[in-house]
């Protein structure tokens, strides 16, 4: 069993409380064997409201993946991303740029993430009115870049420079 944080880094400009905007956010990784040490060969997804069956076992977890190449089974559920959170829920991104902060937690058996990919539905506000934004991102499209206007404050907001680690806990 390896407890792997993903912490993450963005460019903000104009916007705090970065986050998935949907409880049942679609999370997109490259994950890795933990046996044979082979790579999984597509990015795989993972959410927080669906479970499936772990076989052999009475248990369930978040995501399970048989490794085509050794034939085993391993599986990962999300937990809190910190000792001071009891929710699984992802922590909002509100740091300083280019600082990392923790943003989800995995107990992984038998595999590990190595990235994180950023896509989908995601929310912020803007930093001095509360104006709230929603988003498209996606890493790969123009440098990963979100650009908006908050009227009431009068100035752009963006966001860029999208970047994950992973590290063990």
């Amino acid at each position: 069993m390896v407890k792997l944080q993903v912490l993450i880094s963005m460019e903000l400009e104009g916007v705090t409380d970065v986050q998935p905007a949907e409880e049942d956010y679609e999370y997109f990784f490259n994950v890795t064997c933990g046996s044979c040490r082979e790579p999984h060969p597509k990015v795989i997804s993972l959410n927080q409201t669906e479970e499936h069956e772990i076989s052999g076992s009475r248990g369930s977890a978040h995501f399970v993946w048989r490794c085509q190449n050794c034939k085993k089974e391993h599986s990962a559920s999300f937990v809190p991303p910190t000792s001071s959170t009891k929710s699984t829920a992802p922590l909002p991104f509100s740091e300083e740029n280019g600082k990392f902060a923790p943003f989800i937690a995995l107990d992984c058996r038998g595999l590990e993430f190595t990235k994180l990919h950023f896509r989908g539905k995601w929310k912020c506000k803007g930093t001095e009115t509360g104006t709230p934004f929603e988003m498209e991102l996606n890493e790969e499209d123009e440098d990963g870049r979100w650009d908006d206007y908050d009227e009431k404050a009068g100035t752009p907001v963006g966001i860029s420079e999208l970047k994950c680690k992973i590290q063990r806990l």
